[in-house]
């Protein structure tokens, strides 16, 4: 399972690996997962500059033989299943399971593309027309769109922004009065600008490809999209307007996250991590994304990204089985900037996903595998502490939060969504010893390009940014 740090690896090229054969399963056909999913994940995906307009053309909605109902009973209140051993209630399964599996729910129409989550609520999108929202292991309520893959959610208070296949941004609000109401508000772009770019060829103002991933600013009312048609779109959250389009990459974005006051970074089948910086020109204040550095110029296509916003870290994992990871501080005769610190080795394909909680580095990979590391404080080192196993086909997302039960600590919860159908909980403890020496490279990365030499603000603008922070929550 794991990868010696010391060797070298040397990989089969990403055509090889999408025709190889794999481990069959009674829930998963491999082979149609790997060649004909949404390959977001895969740098070799058809890129847009090929012409098409549209990625719903052959989609896994249309072709998985998995969306089949079969002999599905019309009285299952839910198209989700759960194990045939029902679990416990989830705080007690938590009392019992000190790191581990905590419970399954297992669907049949079709593979989870994204999860997010509020409070005691998880949000699940799948490529089904369904939004599903559960509770404690529990089907709580769900919702519909008219749009198919759902492959990006994300949440602010009682709003939920959904990404999906068909370039469009769905914006929904859950009820005041009844949780189990989620009404469906505007979507992005509006009307008014959909029209508009109908009319002029190729407007900046929609995507033109599948949305693979959002993140907000709230500070700044912001949210921003990454799409499959090489941009990052810029939306106010307040009037639903559109602000910016950055043409960000060469080839499909499979990752944006904004963090540290004013900057935001993306990541792309072309191999690259880009940081930009926000600017606001002229008298209106007019949103503008100027490129700060690329982090990151490889061949293998970065798949991921998330942030530990209070260390200043981030991680983005690739196509190459890699977990990357950069840090602030004083590097390449840079006063300040961010710096490729190290490399996490512990996946034997793809890495899908990453998420940060706390200091722990939990990464989804297409070898089936959920890896838990834990970065120390004061060295920055990481060490394994992990290895999750239990799905029989890709993570393609996660989730976690924290749980707390009176005084005492039950650390994480983990969600892990995958293309067997399945979402999986895990609970996941910080202060387990490490499975052995930290599966930690660290070396000089390849291939940075320094646009703007002036990074000393960096660390000025998130000092600011953490000193308003804490200001707030007094």
């Amino acid at each position: 399972m794991f990868v010696d740090p010391s060797s070298t690896l040397h990989r089969p090229k990403l055509g090889v690996l999408l025709h190889s054969d794999l481990p069959s399963s009674p829930h998963v056909d491999h082979e149609h997962d790997l060649q004909s999913e949404d390959s977001d994940y895969w740098s070799q995906r058809p890129s847009s500059a090929s012409g098409a307009t549209s990625s719903t053309v052959g989609s896994p909605y249309m072709t998985s033989p998995l969306n089949y109902q079969g002999n599905t009973s019309p009285y299952n209140k839910s198209p989700w299943l759960l194990p045939s051993t029902p679990p416990k209630h989830l705080k007690q399964n938590l009392m019992t399971v000190r790191n581990g599996l905590v419970g399954s729910l297992v669907r049949e129409e079709g593979h989870i593309y994204s999860l997010a989550v509020a409070g005691d609520l998880l949000y699940t999108g799948s490529d089904s027309k369904n939004i599903r929202v559960w509770k404690d292991l529990k089907d709580f309520t769900g919702f519909k769109s008219r749009s198919g893959l759902v492959k990006s959610i994300i949440i602010s208070g009682k709003i939920i922004f959904t990404g999906h296949q068909d370039g469009k941004i769905r914006i929904w609000k859950v009820s005041r009065t009844n949780p189990t109401n989620h009404r469906r508000i505007g979507s992005l772009p509006t009307l008014r600008e959909y029209v508009k770019s109908s009319v002029i060829p190729k407007s900046k103002g929609r995507h033109y490809d599948a949305v693979s991933s959002l993140s907000l600013d709230e500070d700044q009312g912001l949210l921003y999209s990454a799409s499959w048609d090489k941009t990052v779109k810029v939306w106010s959250i307040s009037d639903s307007r559109f602000l910016e389009s950055i043409e960000a990459h060469s080839d499909a974005v499979n990752a944006v996250v904004a963090a540290f006051g004013c900057y935001v970074f993306t990541g792309s089948a072309d191999g690259t991590v880009k940081m930009w910086r926000r600017e606001y020109q002229g008298k209106k204040g007019i949103t503008m994304h100027v490129l700060e550095e690329v982090l990151l110029d490889h061949e293998s296509a970065v798949t991921a990204l998330a942030v530990n916003r209070w260390s200043m870290v981030l991680y983005g994992g690739s196509s190459d089985g890699v977990v990357r990871f950069w840090g602030m501080r004083r590097c390449n005769n840079k006063k300040h900037g961010f710096c490729q610190e190290g490399v996490l080795r512990g996946h034997k394909l793809a890495v899908l996903c990453v998420a940060v909680a706390g200091n722990l580095v939990v990464s989804g990979s297409a070898d089936k595998s959920v890896c838990v590391w834990k970065r120390d404080e004061e060295s920055g080192k990481h060490a394994m502490l992990s290895v999750l196993n239990g799905h029989s086909g890709p993570v393609k997302c996660i989730a976690a939060i924290q749980v707390e039960e009176e005084e005492e600590s039950y650390g994480w919860m983990v969600y892990t969504g995958s293309l067997d159908n399945s979402v999986k909980v895990w609970r996941v403890l910080d202060n387990v010893p490490p499975l052995q020496s930290p599966l930690e490279v660290t070396a000089a990365p390849a291939r940075i390009s320094v646009i703007n030499n002036n990074n000393n603000r960096i660390k000025k603008d998130y000092y600011r940014f953490i000193k308003s922070k804490l200001t707030r929550n007094l």
